[in-house]
């Protein structure tokens, strides 16, 4: 799918890129459910790691992030639902990420975390909960090239989509335009085939699904939806 936007007063194309959460797989059969996204329509994969301290929930670690690799074939974006991201970037690049987002709300330091993601060779994403406002990554937006906005108070699948999330996608889009940069804005949480039009026209570019994609018996087709033109 392509929508077009604004940059610099110019229409520019983007190109809409679809991220199943592995946190809605069924981990008895990982390996077949990691084959089903490779062979899908989907473009990266996207896995949640949850301390059980940040938010209220431990999903996986290094290992699993490890075994997801070895047969992936589309990029890891990884995202840390963890207090002291900071320690552990080296080693969440060592296990595959490509794309490895830490929370604004858990990094005291955050302009240098995003940093040295970006210095250890991978992209540098930061998440938003839907309490924080966008107006409070102006600052970082220099060292960031993804901003996740969560469409759910993160922790747990399969929630409904709290609304607020258009309108953050919309200023969030205008203020990328008005720096003048070129940074992803991804949605987390609620997505499915019910809202995410409404999600891109919001200025979304990236939309990650968990059991919109895992729960119904034809997952490629739901993505194939997904990547349809509005």
């Amino acid at each position: 799918m392509h929508l077009f936007s604004y940059l610099r007063g110019e229409v520019i194309f983007m190109e809409i890129r679809i991220a199943p959460s592995m946190l809605s797989a069924d981990f008895s059969r990982l390996k077949e459910e990691t084959e089903m996204v490779n062979r899908s329509e989907a473009d990266w994969f996207h896995l949640d790691v949850m301390d059980g301290t940040f938010v209220p929930n431990i999903s996986f670690g290094f290992p699993v992030i490890s075994a997801i690799r070895k047969f992936a074939k589309k990029p890891l974006d990884v995202h840390l639902m963890i207090v002291n991201p900071e320690y552990f970037l080296s080693q969440f690049k060592e296990a595959g990420a490509e794309v490895l987002t830490v929370h604004y709300e858990a990094c005291t330091h955050l302009h240098r975390t995003l940093s040295e993601i970006r210095k250890l060779g991978m992209k540098a994403g930061l998440a938003l909960n839907p309490h924080t406002p966008v107006s409070q990554v102006a600052d970082v937006l220099e060292c960031t090239d993804l901003v996740c906005l969560m469409g759910v108070n993160p922790g747990f699948g399969g929630q409904k989509l709290i609304e607020g999330v258009y309108k953050k996608a919309a200023q969030l889009r205008e203020m990328i335009a008005n720096q003048g940069r070129e940074i992803l804005i991804e949605i987390d949480g609620g997505v499915d085939l019910s809202n995410y039009k409404n999600l891109i026209r919001s200025g979304a570019d990236v939309l990650v699904a968990g059991n919109a994609v895992f729960a119904d018996k034809n997952p490629e087709l739901v993505i194939k939806n997904l990547k349809s033109s509005i």
